[in-house]
């Protein structure tokens, strides 16, 4: 449940502490961009928000249903998890938030598929749990929140280049980070 309180705080606190950023007009990975003021400080954020998710989606598979069914949506959702962990450490967007460098192009082509992958996974777990009793109320919820994130991230793609490019990407991940803190707690309240 740790991780989207602490990559929510993360982009909060960068719009207190940094004056030249803009919620609206900034991305999230600005914050943590080569050169980007506080750069320690906001990647020690997002490691740890990457990290905490990609524990928590290892121990996925046994926290629902005691490690029975498919194993397709916890496979789907680690190594979204772990492509997360590798963009905080090693694929930062460019200066400025651009996105110029193979560094930089890279960031985005692994931002775009450890989402794919999460939606994905959010659609394999719908089929996993519609069957399984007490989880069948979460297994819609989990194809909601699939819809969901794919029309709020076409649309957030469509305005990439906008002056409101923070404040898409905030709606654009919303549904993700509500998802994973609504599946940690069922987890947490089934066990």
């Amino acid at each position: 449940m740790l991780s989207p309180i602490v990559y929510t705080v993360m982009w909060i606190l960068g719009g207190i502490i940094r004056s030249d950023y803009n919620h609206i007009r900034d991305d999230i990975s600005s914050l943590f961009a080569v050169g980007a003021p506080r750069k320690q400080l906001f990647n020690t954020f997002i490691i740890a928000s990457s990290l905490l998710l990609f524990v928590f989606y290892l121990g996925l598979y046994w926290g629902i249903n005691n490690g029975q069914g498919s194993v397709i949506d916890p496979v789907l959702f680690v190594v979204s998890g772990f492509l997360g962990v590798l963009v905080a450490l090693f694929f930062p967007l460019d200066a400025g938030g651009e996105i110029n460098t193979l560094r930089g192009k890279m960031h985005l082509v692994l931002v775009m598929i450890s989402g794919i992958l999460t939606i994905a996974g959010m659609v394999a777990l719908w089929f996993r749990l519609e069957s399984v009793e007490g989880w069948s109320f979460f297994a819609n919820y989990s194809l909601i929140s699939a819809i969901v994130s794919i029309v709020l991230m076409v649309i957030s793609g469509i305005f990439i280049k906008s002056r409101f490019r923070g404040l898409l990407e905030r709606f654009a991940v919303t549904p993700f980070q509500v998802f994973y803190f609504t599946l940690a707690l069922m987890v947490f309240l089934t066990n």
